[in-house]
């Protein structure tokens, strides 16, 4: 699959799934805001892999490998939120994310096919 069409590529919604945390409406990303969350390499990897590997519609923090600690994940994972890249829910005491892949294709075309395509090194 390209990175282009991974990156339209949208999970079905199981049921009865928890009310998602608070973040932007969709009417009220800002570009800056995305950029700048992007604009942290780790942050990149999680986007970039939640587009380009998930096989589930959520995924918790384990399931990326960082070898980081986890306030410093809670971070990252709250500054992606907020910026309106990710959805997460709360299963219990884990938080699972997934792209806002919808929205930011309304609302920013083509960003996401930048993110699939991007390279670390």
């Amino acid at each position: 699959m390209s990175p282009a069409a991974a990156a339209r590529r949208k999970q079905p919604e199981p049921a009865g799934l928890p009310d998602p945390l608070p973040e932007p409406a969709a009417d009220e990303l800002r570009l800056e805001t995305v950029f700048a969350a992007l604009a942290d390499p780790l942050r990149m990897e999680v986007v970039r892999r939640l587009l380009l590997e998930s096989e589930e519609f959520d995924h918790p923090c384990g399931w990326f490998g960082f070898d980081r600690p986890k306030s410093s994940l809670t971070h990252h994972f709250r500054a992606l939120r907020e910026a309106g890249l990710i959805r997460q829910r709360q299963y219990g005491a884990e938080r699972r994310s997934h792209v806002r892949v919808d929205d930011l294709n309304a609302r920013f075309p083509g960003l996401l096919d930048l993110v699939a395509a991007w390279n670390r090194e």
